[in-house]
């Protein structure tokens, strides 16, 4: 219905270079180079008519169409399930999780679905129906996806490149920022004045007074359907300086206002329902008395909608139009009668909608049915539907309690959602409604998972600080919750040290639980009376009494892990994290556990181990649309000590930081740079980052940047600041009383002292150690102070040993200072070439890993979120910067094993 086709041509008017850029997409994707392309431009301007042009000129594809519907953005996956239709008979092929994810999703099995898993679902369910033909996904007025079909094809979007699927998205450019922003674009703008000219003179019947058609011209601005609606109201009419939308719409309403009052109405039921079901619509006719003959020949005439298989008005445009010009009694009306007409068992959420768009004031039968779908959403992962239900709930409620409780569960479906700035809006609405105490507690958390929300508003623990204080008295238990999540929070939006300090003070009045001490008893004996003092407290609220604190709290647990230099407890914390990550498909759970086992193997020394968790955590945040986690890599730049390379994101993610006030991801930064500029022997450089890293006392950070700040400081001939590290490390690690932490301060206690068996013990404890990178550095500095006191044989033995871990652990500046101080000694640094993991990208590395450990293409789908086709592609690039040819080479190809 947008654009037009030439004077019997058969084409479009005006756009070649669209068509040429989806002949394009269609040609790559026959090809087998999937992908996809979002056409934006304004109502009317268009962009259906490019897509039924794409359907008619991609000969050979299978053809799959789904529409946005403004009324059916409450429905969770409504817009996939038309999608996916005339790929449903490969259903049966697909893996029984992959099944069950679809169908309970599309509602013919019960369960809980996860759009995580449904993605990857779809994703196999369109690549088994892509193997008889290439595929042509086509989805209209995507401005009105539900929520959750929206995240699902815009996954889909991202991960068809090496999969026979062309994707087409239309859209109108006032929709609101989503997930289809960050796919290719193309605007579609208006038809030129000799194009609109043309389109008048082969749709008009009558010849145009040279006017007229100055004016419709110059009135349309180019829009397609507005040269072909304007017309019908005359061409002398005075000038119009509302959009061309708006006109498009009442050209559409003069139509209506010209029909009997029955067709009128049946068009108004027709616009109220968003199925399209005849059924319904005739049903609903039935039960208003009206002549379904008459009043719906009549309602054709208009040609305004089609009555057939199913109920279609001529543009989504037309349906809006008719149904705000209709009064809101009629309105209230023709969802009345849908309500009655629709299966209370088999569609009980669409019945329980139109019943609240039929209500003229607060009915608590209402409300209580809307409550029910609101739950029947969440359990189908439709969080977006149950908030929208929630709301109008809310909205419904005669009694106030029921109504605030009915809110605040609606602010926290959207904060669910992902609608903050919705969430914030409706919050306002209860704030002054005459709270309770825990009410206003329950408004103050809100409030602090909004800010959290926002990324740009730091005051998320302080809100939730407030609530903790409200809830001291009415409920101790909870209060301290809401003061363990304050201190989380400040780990993301800010930095711990100073909000620890008020939740500590703030927990010291809160009455104690019957398992006390909990990890605040421990955190307040740690900021008052020291490490050595607070260590077995630490270790008991770890312990949890039998149920670990990091099944509760396993941010917080991996700091107090790291401050007790405890590599053992942080590696069960990471299995923990992992099995439940997969085992629940958590999204956020999983990436939790990827990060920390990106860590730890930086800090294990495993360079391989560490670019595949990041590539299958960078794939689960892609998937999911989360914002991506930058602390990993910047461990992993200061292990690898490429200068450039690292500066360039240590700049990039402390400047994001300061922009958001993170104050722990600069700290994490500052010590990234000190370990960076240790291994290149900048050691002012160093001493500077370090300083900055350890200032604000943090948890783990400013503890394991005292190791660094040491040594900086004794190149630099600053002994009192290396000496007052010195300190502080040996308390903290005496504390923790492990041989990686007392390994590390003995070597840094050498440095300062200058005393043989601070080495040696250095070394021999280390040797006990997973840290493979300090134990390395152990031998460097030991053999470095040998060489200095003249004790070249000795001092070569340990720099050669150095060398080969650090050469081994891919710490290529560490591994260079080893070299330059063996050669000094007169001997010869060897290491095996690390070319072959330069050459591999992270998500190539991880594939190429999982591989030689034997698993399948589908397995390692399964995880990175892609499909089988993109790992062969993976996995052919591997095997041609390997130069090999087969998995078994892979299996046995050493770099990648270690």
């Amino acid at each position: 219905m947008a654009s037009a086709p030439s004077p019997g041509s058969g084409q479009l008017l005006g756009r070649g270079s669209e068509i040429e850029r989806l002949h394009e997409l269609t040609g790559a994707a026959r090809s087998g180079r999937g992908g996809a392309l979002v056409l934006r431009g304004e109502a009317g301007i268009g962009k259906s008519a490019l897509l039924d042009h794409v359907v008619r000129a991609a000969a050979g594809f299978r053809t799959a169409r789904a529409c946005g519907s403004q009324y059916e953005r409450e429905l969770p996956f409504a817009a996939l399930h038309q999608l996916c239709v005339p790929a449903l008979p490969h259903l049966g092929e697909l893996p029984a999780r992959h099944r069950e994810s679809l169908q309970t999703a599309f509602g013919l099995v019960p369960g809980a679905p996860d759009v995580f898993r449904i993605g990857l679902a779809t994703l196999d369910l369109l690549s088994c129906a892509a193997r008889e033909s290439p595929l042509l996904c086509l989805i209209d007025d995507a401005q009105w996806l539900d929520t959750a079909s929206s995240k699902v094809l815009a996954f889909l979007a991202r991960r068809i490149a090496c999969e026979p699927v062309a994707m087409v998205f239309a859209v109108r450019p006032e929709a609101a920022e989503g997930e289809l922003d960050e796919l290719p674009a193309l605007l579609v703008s208006g038809l030129s004045d000799a194009d609109s000219r043309a389109l008048l003179a082969a749709k008009s019947h009558v010849s145009l007074d040279e006017q007229v058609c100055q004016r419709l011209v110059a009135e349309a601005r180019g829009n397609p359907l507005a040269l072909l609606e304007l017309p019908r109201a005359g061409g002398f009419a005075p000038p119009d300086t509302s959009s061309v939308s708006i006109r498009i719409e009442r050209g559409f309403q003069a139509r209506v206002a010209e029909l009997p009052e029955e067709a009128r109405l049946l068009l108004i039921v027709a616009s109220a329902d968003p199925t399209g079901d005849p059924g319904l619509l005739w049903s609903a006719a039935r039960h208003l008395g009206l002549d379904l003959s008459v009043a719906g020949a009549a309602a054709t005439a208009t040609a305004l909608v089609d009555f057939s298989t199913r109920v279609r008005f001529c543009h989504p445009l037309a349906r809006s139009a008719v149904y705000r010009a209709a009064q809101a009694s009629e309105r209230r009306t023709a969802h009345r009668v849908l309500a009655e007409v629709t299966d209370a068992v088999t569609d009980p959420d669409r019945r329980a909608w139109h019943r609240a768009r039929a209500s003229a004031g607060p009915d608590e039968d209402v409300a209580a049915e809307l409550e029910r779908s609101a739950l029947r959403a969440r359990t189908r992962g439709g969080v977006a539907a149950a908030a929208a239900f929630l709301e109008s709930a809310a909205a419904l409620s005669l009694h106030t309690g029921r109504r605030i409780r009915r809110t605040l569960a609606a602010v926290r479906a959207k904060l669910d959602a992902g609608f903050t700035e919705s969430a914030a809006e409706l919050l306002t609405t209860v704030e002054n409604a005459g709270l309770d105490e825990l009410q206003s507690a329950t408004v103050d958390l809100l409030r602090g998972h909004i800010a959290f929300a926002r990324h740009n508003d730091d005051n998320g623990p302080a809100h939730t600080l407030r609530a903790a204080r409200r809830l001291a008295e009415p409920d101790p238990e909870w209060s301290r919750h809401c003061l363990l999540d304050a201190l989380e929070m400040s780990l993301v939006v800010g930095r711990a040290g100073g909000m620890m300090d008020l939740v500590l003070a703030e927990a010291r009045s809160v009455a104690q639980p019957a398992h006390s001490p909990d990890v605040l008893d421990a955190l307040i004996r740690l900021t008052t009376e020291g490490h050595r003092a607070a260590a077995p407290s630490l270790r008991e609220a770890l312990d949890g009494n039998g149920t670990p604190m990091w099944t509760r709290r396993p941010g917080i647990a991996v700091m107090l892990a790291a401050e007790l230099w405890d590599p053992r407890t942080h590696t069960e914390i990471i299995q923990w994290l992992m099995k439940t990550g997969r085992d629940s498909g958590s999204p956020l759970v999983l990436r939790l556990g990827l990060a920390q086992t990106a860590t730890q193997a930086v800090m294990f020394g495993d360079i391989g181990g560490a670019m595949a968790a990041i590539a299958e955590e960078e794939a689960i945040t892609d998937a999911t649309g989360g914002l991506p986690v930058a602390y990993h890599r910047l461990h992993l730049a200061a292990l690898r000590g490429r200068r450039q390379e690292a500066l360039d994101l240590f700049e990039s993610v402390t400047s994001a930081g300061s922009a958001r006030g993170a104050g722990q991801l600069i700290a994490d930064a500052h010590w990234s740079a000190a370990v960076l500029h240790n291994g290149l022997g900048d050691y002012p450089a160093a001493l500077s980052a370090a300083r900055k890293a350890s200032a604000h006392g943090d948890l783990f950070l400013a503890g394991i940047s005292l190791p660094e700040l040491v040594e900086a400081a004794v190149r630099c001939g600053e002994r009192d600041a290396a000496v007052t590290a010195l300190a502080s490390l040996t308390e903290r690690t005496e504390a923790g009383g492990t041989d990686s932490g007392l390994g590390i301060a003995a070597y840094a206690r050498g440095l300062v002292t200058g005393v043989e068996d601070h080495y040696r013990e250095a070394v021999e404890r280390l040797e006990k150690s997973p840290m493979v990178p300090y134990r390395a550095r152990a031998h460097l500095l030991y053999g470095e102070w040998l060489r200095r006191e003249g004790r070249r044989r000795d001092g070569r033995q340990h720099l050669e040993t150095a060398h080969a871990l650090l050469w081994g652990a891919g710490m290529e500046a560490f591994a260079r200072r080893a070299a330059g101080e063996s050669r000094a000694t007169g001997g010869k640094a060897r290491g095996r070439s690390r070319a072959v993991r330069v050459g591999l990208t992270e998500q190539e590395m991880y594939v190429a890993r999982l591989v030689a450990t034997g698993a399948t293409s589908k397995e390692v789908a399964g995880r990175l979120f892609l499909s089988p086709r993109t790992v062969d592609a993976h996995l052919r690039a591997v095997f041609r910067k390997l130069d090999i040819s087969s998995r078994k080479q892979l299996r046995d190809h050493p770099d990648l094993l270690t």
